[in-house]
């Protein structure tokens, strides 16, 4: 068997800032996966080859995640190179550990392509260091949205509140409100500062700032929608307009 999978990041929005690996395996696919996070521009500029959407929009899934590893698995028992195109860093909260354990299983040759993760890119694109020498040794990366079929969330609130340092939250727009009351009840300051960077990098980009007290109430105002990056701390200070 001569098929391969490519496990690719393509970064946080934008040919300007994906990887020239990246774009190297792209245009050496026969098969193309790729959901709508990498963007309209990306997207676009993806060679002529059979390209299948495997996105999630609104909530529901062109396809459910154990049928993109069986495609995978399947176009590469074919012998066809396959490339599984994803937004930001495919082993960031991107499931890309679940394909490759998924592509070992069956045997698949697969490589794993790293991109710049959104979730030091965004903040950085519009002034917002993760990390500073004056306010953060520290950060930490949270899902905004962990596995539904959990008994149990993975996070520890009480540690996150009194934890110093920066959080960045992906995929975190939906569940802002209940995100905002856990660290407040745990006991974050309520006037931390907050920021909210929606689509990244692309022409449409929006900032929208506040407190952890009343930023749940703000992006409901301003209509606020993901994809987007919430990050958490005193290096949202540094934030100008």
């Amino acid at each position: 068997m001569t098929g391969k999978v490519y496990l690719v990041g393509s970064g946080p929005g934008g040919l300007g800032l994906m990887t020239f690996r990246a774009r190297e395996v792209i245009d050496s696919a026969d098969v193309i996966l790729y959901d709508q996070l990498p963007g309209e521009e990306i997207i676009s500029a993806l060679p002529d080859v059979e390209k299948i959407d495997v996105g999630k929009y609104g909530g529901k899934h062109t396809k459910e995640q154990d049928e993109i590893e069986l495609l995978m698995v399947k176009y590469a028992k074919e012998d066809k190179t396959v490339v599984r195109l994803k937004g930001g860093d495919p082993f960031l909260f991107g499931r890309g550990g679940e394909e490759l354990e998924t592509l070992r299983k069956y045997g698949i040759n697969a490589e794993m392509v790293p991109g710049v993760t959104s979730a030091i890119a965004v903040p950085e694109c519009v002034g917002i260091p993760v990390t500073h020498r004056k306010f953060a040794s520290q950060v930490t990366f949270l899902t905004g949205h962990e596995d539904p079929s959990k008994k149990d969330s993975a996070i520890n609130w009480e540690w996150l509140a009194g934890s110093p340092g920066t959080i960045v939250i992906l995929m975190g727009v939906k569940n802002l409100p209940n995100i905002a009351k856990a660290l407040i009840e745990n006991g974050m300051k309520k006037d931390k500062p907050v920021a909210i960077i929606e689509r990244g990098l692309r022409p449409d980009q929006r900032v929208t700032t506040g407190t952890l007290e009343n930023i749940a109430e703000t992006a409901q105002k301003k209509g606020v929608k993901a994809p987007a990056i919430i990050v958490i701390g005193e290096v949202v200070s540094l934030y100008k307009e």
